[in-house]
């Protein structure tokens, strides 16, 4: 058997195989309410038939202004959990688990009349990101219990574990960047205090043996931004607070400058690799690894614990069928796709 399709245990979370589906956003919440809708349904239980181990939905926002668009979804409010549990429900029945990714998109909220954010830094300075207002030591207080509160909710809808998101230049790494926190208060002289404060907060709601995912930019790609020295000092003090696994990307905190990612198959595991090594926890490897063989062969010499596939999943929702077919010669399929295989 491929390593690929090899059963993993982090704390309570058991995996049929090693395959994560990466949260990517669908823009489709047309009733603009952050209730995920029967688009959302189907997508993510079509993955779940499709023999994924590990499925993480998309960036489920604290607020609604915390959204990327109003077409996003949210976990602000009781009401939305019923929807979620009903997905949770139905992917349980097909053998995978299912998490959420919780953030706030911070400077990054498109459709929100002023956005939020470490500092009045926007993404851009050519006039087409509006203006963010930096929140203030109230606000972040209150920013951290909207974390809080949506992860009680995710726990209430049954997910198996909670992904938080700090990378790709939403909030959290909005306060963990040099290049965008221009603070001059405690949440400016120790850029992990906000991330820490909430990773504590989302901790104290979630079940004991629930592991906490949390993804991360290793590095940004605008001129002056940090490196991997600068992030893994971060991610020590995330690890400390209570982070039990890494999901590792880098950049998307705005348009990039001399130093571009590479997008190539792989580009970015050595990022994973160098998490691992540092940090001695699990990491998540992402970044154009749909390639079947590629992926098994991250998984093999990079001692890697888990890989995640996203537009590679978007385009085939079998695709952990259609990888186990080429790496073991037979899949392990839903009976009624049998002889389709």
């Amino acid at each position: 058997m491929s390593k690929l399709f090899t059963p993993y245990n982090v704390k309570g979370l058991s995996l049929k195989n090693r395959i994560v589906m990466a949260p990517m956003c669908q823009y489709s919440v047309e009733a603009k309410d952050g209730i995920p809708n029967d688009w959302h349904f189907v997508h993510y239980v079509s993955r779940a038939v499709g023999g994924t181990g590990l499925i993480i939905v998309e960036m489920t926002d604290v607020e609604p202004d915390g959204r990327i668009t109003d077409y996003d979804l949210g976990l602000w409010s009781d009401e939305q959990i019923p929807a979620y549990a009903r997905i949770v429900t139905e992917v349980h029945k097909h053998d995978a688990k299912i998490g959420i990714q919780i953030a706030h998109a911070g400077r990054k909220a498109t459709d929100a009349d002023q956005p939020i954010s470490s500092s009045n830094l926007p993404v851009e300075s050519d006039g087409t990101w509006k203006k963010p207002r930096p929140l203030t030591i109230e606000e972040i207080k209150e920013m951290v219990n909207k974390y809080k509160e949506a992860a009680r909710r995710a726990v209430d809808a049954g997910f198996d574990t909670i992904e938080l998101h700090g990378a790709h230049g939403y909030l959290i790494h909005q306060f963990h960047s040099p290049s965008i926190n221009n603070r001059t208060d405690e949440y400016g002289d120790n850029y992990a205090k906000f991330g820490v404060e909430v990773i504590k907060a989302v901790k104290s709601v979630m079940p004991e043996d629930m592991p906490l995912l949390f993804r991360i930019s290793a590095i940004e790609y605008i001129d002056g931004g940090y490196g991997l020295e600068h992030s893994l000092e971060i991610a020590k003090q995330y690890k400390e607070a209570g982070v039990d696994v890494f999901h590792v990307s880098s950049g998307g905190e705005a348009n990039p400058g001399k130093v571009k990612p590479a997008n190539t198959p792989g580009y970015q595991v050595p990022f994973a690799r160098a998490y691992k090594q540092a940090l001695d926890l699990p990491v998540i490897a992402v970044g154009i690894l749909e390639d079947p063989i590629l992926a098994e062969k991250t998984m093999a010499e990079e001692d890697i614990e888990l890989v995640a596939i996203g537009r590679g999943m978007l385009k085939d929702p079998y695709w952990a069928l259609h990888t186990q077919e080429i790496l073991d010669g037979k899949a392990t399929v839903p009976k009624a796709y049998k002889r389709g295989f």
